[in-house]
């Protein structure tokens, strides 16, 4: 799964936002930041050829650990201190296990199409943010939810043989990501968005170097060293870019820019794998995109009525 903040969580960064957002310059931040993470996951399906996922997770990982030693020097160490070490260690194990799943299933699946089936996570957010969160969930979002599946079904088109088995891999990355957005939601009014961003980062390049040593495999080539490099070093900026975005603008504004991620997906897809979606694919993901916008702005309604009811 691209190595995103989730948007949910990051409304804590709103709060802190001056008078007058600057949505102008967010949404440029944060279209760079998308640009930037499907070049990560390009370069990612590309290092698969010669190296297991774990190792490249590991080394996509240590961009993200680069990107909050940034952090740190500017915003403190004080970012560290948190009030749910259980939770935000389970979302950082969760990051490189989905990462993971990600990285092992588009080994085999075109570029364009995991990332359609990926944005199947908010429609897995607005579920369980209903079962385990117990948030109001009305009959505009349950139909959402439901065209949303059905457009998943379309572009994986299950029993027919068309698409690798693999991108059942890339369902049960897009599940793990939702959860970590539901923990998120559960941290959110404990620990603010860099103290997660910090953790996430280093409890995941922790855990996935438990079994680093039995994946790991040196370089034989220069190439790969920078590819292996640009990697690390676009993730950590990517998470920049996008923490910046949300610094300075607000969160509903940016967040259906994270569907620009299968427009740069399929162009990627062509460029370096010579990959295109067919026509179903294509139906299947704008349904995806359609619902995830729709359920946005459902749930933009909805908490505009609870702030009119305080």
């Amino acid at each position: 799964m691209p190595t995103v903040p989730d948007l949910p969580q990051n409304i804590v960064v709103a709060k802190n936002l001056p008078r007058a957002p600057d949505n102008i310059k967010g949404l440029v931040l944060m279209g760079l930041g998308f640009f930037v993470f499907a070049a990560v996951d390009t370069m990612a399906k590309f290092l698969t050829d010669g190296f297991h996922p774990i190792q490249i997770v590991w080394t996509r990982q240590l961009g993200l650990v680069f990107g909050v030693i940034v952090i740190l020097l500017w915003r403190g160490t004080k970012i560290l201190k948190t009030a749910k070490p259980k939770l935000q260690f389970l979302r950082g194990a969760l990051a490189v296990g989905s990462a993971t799943c990600f990285i092992t299933g588009v080994s085999f699946v075109p570029l364009a199409d995991a990332i359609s089936v990926t944005f199947i996570a908010p429609l897995i957010v607005t579920v369980l943010g209903a079962l385990i969160l117990r948030e109001k969930v009305g009959l505009h979002r349950w139909s959402a939810i439901f065209v949303g599946f059905l457009g998943t079904l379309i572009v994986i088109r299950p029993g027919l043989g068309i698409v690798h088995p693999a991108v059942f891999l890339i369902v049960l990355a897009a599940s793990m990501f939702a959860v970590r957005q539901v923990l998120s939601r559960m941290i959110a009014p404990y620990d603010n968005t860099y103290t997660t961003v910090a953790y996430t980062a280093l409890v995941g390049v922790a855990v996935i170097s438990i079994p680093l040593p039995f994946f790991w495999a040196w370089p034989s080539d220069k190439n790969s060293l920078i590819i292996m490099f640009f990697m690390a070093a676009f993730a950590g900026l990517g998470e920049l870019l996008v923490i910046r975005a949300l610094e300075i603008a607000e969160a509903v504004v940016l967040a259906p820019v994270h569907y620009s991620m299968i427009l740069w997906s399929v162009m990627y897809g062509y460029l370096v794998f010579a990959q295109l979606p067919d026509g179903w694919t294509l139906i299947g993901t704008t349904l995806i995109v359609a619902t995830g916008l729709y359920t946005m702005h459902r749930e933009r309604l909805a908490a505009r009525s609870r702030l009119a009811a305080v």
